[in-house]
Protein backbone atom coordinates (compact mmCIF):
# COMPACT_ATOMS: atom_id res chain seq x y z
CA UNK A 1 0.00 0.00 0.00
CA UNK A 2 1.30 3.42 -0.87
CA UNK A 3 2.25 5.35 2.23
CA UNK A 4 0.14 8.32 1.09
CA UNK A 5 -2.98 6.16 1.25
CA UNK A 6 -2.28 5.17 4.85
CA UNK A 7 -3.35 8.41 6.54
CA UNK A 8 -7.16 8.07 6.08
CA UNK A 9 -7.04 4.50 7.39
CA UNK A 10 -4.86 5.52 10.32
CA UNK A 11 -7.25 8.35 11.14
CA UNK A 12 -10.13 5.95 11.51
CA UNK A 13 -8.14 3.45 13.53
CA UNK A 14 -6.60 6.03 15.86
CA UNK A 15 -9.87 7.84 16.49
CA UNK A 16 -11.35 4.57 17.69
CA UNK A 17 -8.34 3.44 19.68
CA UNK A 18 -7.57 6.72 21.39
CA UNK A 19 -10.71 6.83 23.52
CA UNK A 20 -9.89 3.65 25.38
CA UNK A 21 -6.14 3.79 25.74
CA UNK A 22 -5.13 7.12 27.28
CA UNK A 23 -4.63 6.71 31.01
CA UNK A 24 -2.81 8.25 33.95
CA UNK A 25 0.27 9.16 31.91
CA UNK A 26 -1.77 12.03 30.43
CA UNK A 27 -1.73 13.65 33.85
CA UNK A 28 1.84 14.79 33.29
CA UNK A 29 0.54 17.55 31.02
CA UNK A 30 0.59 20.54 33.36
CA UNK A 31 0.38 23.33 30.81
CA UNK A 32 -3.40 23.37 31.01
CA UNK A 33 -5.94 23.03 33.80
CA UNK A 34 -7.96 20.55 31.77
CA UNK A 35 -5.81 18.01 29.87
CA UNK A 36 -6.94 17.04 26.36
CA UNK A 37 -9.32 14.14 26.15
CA UNK A 38 -8.11 10.88 24.61
CA UNK A 39 -10.08 11.47 21.42
CA UNK A 40 -8.79 15.05 21.15
CA UNK A 41 -5.16 13.95 21.34
CA UNK A 42 -5.74 11.22 18.76
CA UNK A 43 -7.54 13.67 16.46
CA UNK A 44 -4.71 16.20 16.81
CA UNK A 45 -2.14 13.64 15.72
CA UNK A 46 -3.86 13.17 12.36
CA UNK A 47 -5.00 16.75 11.84
CA UNK A 48 -3.41 17.59 8.50
CA UNK A 49 -4.87 21.11 8.59
CA UNK A 50 -3.00 22.19 11.73
CA UNK A 51 0.65 21.23 12.12
CA UNK A 52 0.80 22.45 15.71
CA UNK A 53 -2.05 20.09 16.58
CA UNK A 54 -0.21 17.30 14.77
CA UNK A 55 2.91 17.92 16.81
CA UNK A 56 1.01 18.04 20.09
CA UNK A 57 -0.92 14.90 19.29
CA UNK A 58 2.15 12.94 18.20
CA UNK A 59 4.02 14.06 21.32
CA UNK A 60 1.18 12.91 23.59
CA UNK A 61 0.89 9.57 21.82
CA UNK A 62 4.67 9.16 21.81
CA UNK A 63 4.99 9.65 25.56
CA UNK A 64 2.11 7.34 26.38
CA UNK A 65 2.72 3.79 27.53
CA UNK A 66 0.44 2.47 24.78
CA UNK A 67 2.38 4.29 22.07
CA UNK A 68 3.83 0.95 21.00
CA UNK A 69 0.44 -0.17 19.64
CA UNK A 70 0.83 -0.95 15.94
CA UNK A 71 -1.64 1.70 14.81
CA UNK A 72 0.45 4.42 16.44
CA UNK A 73 3.73 2.97 15.20
CA UNK A 74 2.36 3.14 11.64
CA UNK A 75 1.54 6.80 12.15
CA UNK A 76 4.98 7.59 13.60
CA UNK A 77 6.71 5.82 10.70
CA UNK A 78 4.60 7.67 8.17
CA UNK A 79 5.48 11.06 9.66
CA UNK A 80 9.16 10.17 10.08
CA UNK A 81 9.33 9.57 6.33
CA UNK A 82 6.82 12.04 4.90
CA UNK A 83 5.99 14.93 7.21
CA UNK A 84 7.15 18.21 5.71
CA UNK A 85 6.90 20.06 9.02
CA UNK A 86 10.20 19.73 10.92
CA UNK A 87 8.58 19.86 14.37
CA UNK A 88 6.04 17.17 13.50
CA UNK A 89 8.78 15.00 12.00
CA UNK A 90 11.02 15.52 15.03
CA UNK A 91 8.17 14.56 17.37
CA UNK A 92 7.49 11.45 15.29
CA UNK A 93 11.18 10.48 15.39
CA UNK A 94 11.21 10.77 19.18
CA UNK A 95 8.02 8.72 19.44
CA UNK A 96 9.28 6.01 17.09
CA UNK A 97 12.62 5.82 18.90
CA UNK A 98 10.78 5.35 22.18
CA UNK A 99 8.33 2.69 21.00
CA UNK A 100 9.80 1.23 17.82
CA UNK A 101 12.12 -1.67 17.11
CA UNK A 102 15.68 -1.96 15.88
CA UNK A 103 14.26 -2.15 12.34
CA UNK A 104 13.20 1.48 12.69
CA UNK A 105 16.77 2.70 13.19
CA UNK A 106 17.33 3.04 9.44
CA UNK A 107 14.20 5.17 9.02
CA UNK A 108 15.48 7.49 11.70
CA UNK A 109 19.10 7.53 10.50
CA UNK A 110 18.04 8.92 7.12
CA UNK A 111 16.97 12.06 8.98
CA UNK A 112 20.55 12.79 10.04
CA UNK A 113 20.80 14.44 6.61
CA UNK A 114 17.74 16.64 7.07
CA UNK A 115 18.09 20.34 6.32
CA UNK A 116 16.38 21.06 9.66
CA UNK A 117 18.46 21.05 12.81
CA UNK A 118 15.46 20.02 14.95
CA UNK A 119 15.04 16.88 12.87
CA UNK A 120 18.74 16.00 12.91
CA UNK A 121 18.89 16.46 16.69
CA UNK A 122 15.82 14.27 17.24
CA UNK A 123 17.39 11.59 15.01
CA UNK A 124 20.71 11.71 16.88
CA UNK A 125 18.95 11.31 20.23
CA UNK A 126 16.58 8.69 18.88
CA UNK A 127 19.39 6.47 17.65
CA UNK A 128 20.59 6.14 21.23
CA UNK A 129 17.49 4.02 21.87
CA UNK A 130 17.64 1.74 18.82
CA UNK A 131 20.52 -0.62 18.07
CA UNK A 132 21.40 -1.44 14.47
CA UNK A 133 25.07 -1.76 13.47
CA UNK A 134 24.16 -0.70 9.94
CA UNK A 135 23.47 2.88 11.08
CA UNK A 136 26.74 3.32 12.98
CA UNK A 137 28.59 4.59 9.90
CA UNK A 138 25.98 7.29 9.24
CA UNK A 139 26.29 8.32 12.88
CA UNK A 140 30.06 8.63 13.00
CA UNK A 141 30.26 10.36 9.63
CA UNK A 142 28.14 13.12 11.12
CA UNK A 143 30.18 13.07 14.32
CA UNK A 144 33.43 13.85 12.53
CA UNK A 145 31.81 16.60 10.45
CA UNK A 146 32.69 19.76 12.37
CA UNK A 147 30.22 21.76 10.30
CA UNK A 148 27.45 19.89 12.10
CA UNK A 149 25.93 21.43 15.23
CA UNK A 150 27.89 20.62 18.38
CA UNK A 151 24.66 19.62 20.16
CA UNK A 152 24.02 16.99 17.52
CA UNK A 153 27.60 15.73 17.60
CA UNK A 154 27.35 15.32 21.38
CA UNK A 155 24.27 13.11 21.02
CA UNK A 156 25.89 11.08 18.24
CA UNK A 157 29.01 10.53 20.34
CA UNK A 158 26.80 9.27 23.17
CA UNK A 159 24.90 6.91 20.88
CA UNK A 160 28.07 5.43 19.40
CA UNK A 161 28.94 4.03 22.81
CA UNK A 162 26.80 0.98 21.94
CA UNK A 163 28.99 -0.09 19.00
CA UNK A 164 32.29 -1.81 19.98
CA UNK A 165 33.97 -1.50 16.58
CA UNK A 166 37.28 -0.23 15.29
CA UNK A 167 35.77 2.34 12.92
CA UNK A 168 33.60 3.72 15.73
CA UNK A 169 36.62 3.88 18.02
CA UNK A 170 38.59 5.85 15.43
CA UNK A 171 35.73 8.33 14.93
CA UNK A 172 35.37 8.88 18.67
CA UNK A 173 39.11 9.45 19.01
CA UNK A 174 38.92 11.98 16.18
CA UNK A 175 36.16 13.79 18.08
CA UNK A 176 38.53 14.26 21.01
CA UNK A 177 40.32 16.89 18.93
CA UNK A 178 37.24 18.89 18.04
CA UNK A 179 37.01 22.41 19.41
CA UNK A 180 33.95 21.90 21.62
CA UNK A 181 34.68 20.47 25.06
CA UNK A 182 31.18 19.00 25.32
CA UNK A 183 31.86 16.89 22.23
CA UNK A 184 35.27 15.87 23.61
CA UNK A 185 33.77 14.64 26.88
CA UNK A 186 30.88 12.82 25.20
CA UNK A 187 33.38 11.00 22.97
CA UNK A 188 35.57 10.22 25.97
CA UNK A 189 32.65 8.72 27.89
CA UNK A 190 31.78 6.46 24.96
CA UNK A 191 35.40 5.37 24.62
CA UNK A 192 35.37 4.42 28.29
CA UNK A 193 32.23 2.33 27.76
CA UNK A 194 33.66 0.57 24.70
CA UNK A 195 37.09 -0.24 26.14
CA UNK A 196 36.81 -0.04 29.94
CA UNK A 197 39.88 2.22 29.76
CA UNK A 198 40.27 5.84 30.83
CA UNK A 199 42.76 8.13 29.15
CA UNK A 200 40.71 11.29 29.47
CA UNK A 201 40.62 13.44 26.33
CA UNK A 202 44.26 12.75 25.47
CA UNK A 203 43.95 11.52 21.89
CA UNK A 204 47.54 10.25 21.64
CA UNK A 205 47.12 8.06 24.73
CA UNK A 206 44.01 6.44 23.27
CA UNK A 207 45.81 5.79 20.00
CA UNK A 208 48.82 4.32 21.78
CA UNK A 209 46.58 1.96 23.77
CA UNK A 210 44.76 0.94 20.60
CA UNK A 211 47.94 0.22 18.67
CA UNK A 212 49.49 -1.82 21.49
CA UNK A 213 46.38 -3.85 22.35
CA UNK A 214 45.61 -7.06 20.44
CA UNK A 215 42.49 -6.89 18.29
CA UNK A 216 40.65 -9.52 20.32
CA UNK A 217 41.15 -7.58 23.57
CA UNK A 218 40.26 -4.06 22.47
CA UNK A 219 36.56 -4.33 23.26
CA UNK A 220 36.50 -7.46 25.36
CA UNK A 221 35.71 -5.61 28.59
CA UNK A 222 33.28 -3.01 27.28
CA UNK A 223 30.53 -1.95 29.67
CA UNK A 224 26.83 -2.41 29.03
CA UNK A 225 25.47 0.61 27.19
CA UNK A 226 22.23 2.20 28.44
CA UNK A 227 20.65 5.15 26.71
CA UNK A 228 20.54 8.29 28.87
CA UNK A 229 17.30 9.81 30.15
CA UNK A 230 16.27 13.19 31.50
CA UNK A 231 16.19 13.85 35.25
CA UNK A 232 15.83 17.18 37.04
CA UNK A 233 15.43 18.23 40.69
CA UNK A 234 11.86 18.61 41.90
CA UNK A 235 10.71 22.24 41.82
CA UNK A 236 8.19 24.32 43.72
CA UNK A 237 5.27 23.46 41.46
CA UNK A 238 6.04 19.75 41.68
CA UNK A 239 5.41 19.92 45.40
CA UNK A 240 2.33 22.10 44.97
CA UNK A 241 0.80 19.49 42.67
CA UNK A 242 1.92 16.75 45.03
CA UNK A 243 -0.59 14.21 43.72
CA UNK A 244 1.04 14.32 40.30
CA UNK A 245 4.77 14.33 41.05
CA UNK A 246 6.82 13.56 37.93
CA UNK A 247 8.43 10.13 37.84
CA UNK A 248 11.60 9.80 35.83
CA UNK A 249 12.33 7.16 33.24
CA UNK A 250 15.24 4.83 33.90
CA UNK A 251 18.19 4.59 31.51
CA UNK A 252 17.53 1.54 29.39
CA UNK A 253 18.89 -0.96 26.93
CA UNK A 254 18.40 0.06 23.29
CA UNK A 255 15.90 -2.00 21.32
CA UNK A 256 17.88 -4.62 19.46
CA UNK A 257 20.82 -4.74 21.89
CA UNK A 258 20.86 -7.94 23.92
CA UNK A 259 21.96 -7.77 27.55
CA UNK A 260 25.16 -9.75 28.09
CA UNK A 261 25.77 -9.40 31.81
CA UNK A 262 28.23 -6.57 31.33
CA UNK A 263 28.70 -3.83 33.91
CA UNK A 264 26.12 -1.10 33.48
CA UNK A 265 27.11 2.35 32.28
CA UNK A 266 25.08 3.78 35.17
CA UNK A 267 25.53 3.32 38.89
CA UNK A 268 22.76 1.56 40.77
CA UNK A 269 21.51 4.72 42.48
CA UNK A 270 20.94 6.36 39.10
CA UNK A 271 18.31 3.76 38.40
CA UNK A 272 16.27 4.75 41.46
CA UNK A 273 14.33 7.20 39.29
CA UNK A 274 11.67 5.38 37.31
CA UNK A 275 8.62 6.24 35.29
CA UNK A 276 7.46 7.58 31.97
CA UNK A 277 9.11 10.96 31.44
CA UNK A 278 11.93 11.17 28.96
CA UNK A 279 13.59 13.64 26.67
Amino acid sequence: MCRRVLLPSLLALIAGAGCDTFSSDMRSLKDAFVPPSPSEAADWAVDTTDQENQRRGVTLLGTAIFGSDEVYLQLFRLYVQESEDPLVRAAAISALARHGTALDAKLIAVNLDSQFVQVRLAAAIGLQRLHDPEVAEAMYQKLVDENESADIRVELAIGLGQYPRDDVFQALVTALDQTELTVNYAAMDSLRILTDQDFGIARTRWITWYETTPLERRFAANSLYLYPTFVRPYGFWDYVVFWDMPVWEKPGLPAGLAATGQRSTYEADDASHSGSESR
